[in-house]
């Protein structure tokens, strides 16, 4: 690819930005925006989230700027909470007035597919296929499964913040808390259309991902070098689960790689990977730093995957 584009990737949780001549990265940031607050009790987006959304969208429009990239090649993709929220209207106005683009909400199969391009295109290594990628975001969970394209994909409404919110009241969860998050998970993994068990590979992406996985290492902090690409052992990735949700929040903070924004709802998040992977006939996870903000960036200029 030629040419300096910008991706920003608005989800749940997080704000993430990249600039760069790809396969080149200039810029890479993310801001903890949390804009699926509530979103799941009261169907919109919080005024205090908007307001803390915008101005993480304030600071990515100053270095789009700086870079000299033009609104032609700038792509704003929102996933699960935009999608969901009665609200979303002014969010998408307020993005508009911003950043001079059309935001777009995008459906979960977009979604799904744009992780999938953004997580396989970075494998160093040919995985045996089919492989499964695994997008735990903050609102929703995507599955795509596929060989070098996704040939089947299903997005489920579960997600870190959402299910934290709805199951996961006492610091730490309680065991019958853990048991109804785990219900609620199983009960969406039984009516989506994408069978765990199906994948050779299994690639998982994202900040709950990317998180356990410096947890699983124990870091002295987060470093996508020690992350990205790494192999898990299941019975790890299981073990690092387990360790997760018997903390208490203030213990989570504790951990020198734990991202403070992600403390409070990782438990909910890291239980979603854990009942996958325990679907699934690997014995590995393979993580991947790079995902749907890497497939939004390959996707400006190119027809729409």
């Amino acid at each position: 690819m030629t040419g300096r584009v910008a991706a920003i990737d608005c989800g749940t949780n997080t704000i993430k930005l990249l600039i760069g001549a790809l396969p080149d990265v200039d810029v890479r940031e993310m801001r903890m925006v949390r804009l699926g607050q509530d979103l799941d009790r009261t169907g919109r987006i919080a005024d205090e989230a908007l307001v803390r959304a915008f101005a993480a969208i304030d600071e990515y429009a100053e270095l789009i700027r700086s870079y000299d990239v033009p609104a032609s090649r700038v792509r704003f993709v929102a996933t699960s909470a935009s999608r969901d929220a009665s609200n979303a209207s002014a969010f998408v106005a307020g993005v508009r007035s911003r950043l001079g683009v059309e935001p777009e909400v995008v459906t979960g199969d977009l979604e799904a597919a744009l992780s999938f391009d953004g997580a396989v295109r970075n494998l160093r290594e040919l995985p045996a296929t089919p492989v499964l990628v695994v997008d735990i975001g903050g609102g929703s969970t995507e599955l795509i499964l596929g060989a070098t394209t996704p040939e089947e994909a299903g997005s489920m409404n579960v997600g870190s913040v959402r299910l934290h919110e709805r199951h996961l009241h006492s610091d730490p969860p309680s065991a019958a808390e853990v048991a109804a998050c785990a219900a609620d998970i199983d009960a969406h993994l039984d009516a989506c259309p994408v069978s765990p068990a199906d994948a050779a590979t299994v690639v998982g992406v994202a900040g709950t991902v990317t998180q356990l996985a410096a947890v699983a290492l124990d870091l002295t902090a987060y470093s996508r070098a020690d992350v990205d690409q790494l192999v898990l052992p299941a019975a790890a990735v299981h073990a690092t689960v387990e360790r997760l949700l018997a903390m208490t929040v203030a213990e989570r903070l504790a951990l020198p790689a734990m991202h403070p924004g992600r403390a409070d709802v990782i438990g909910a998040g890291v239980l979603i990977l854990d009942r996958i992977l325990r679907r699934t006939r690997t014995e590995s996870l393979v993580v991947s730093d790079s995902d749907i903000l890497d497939g939004i960036a390959w996707s400006i200029g190119s027809p729409p995957p």
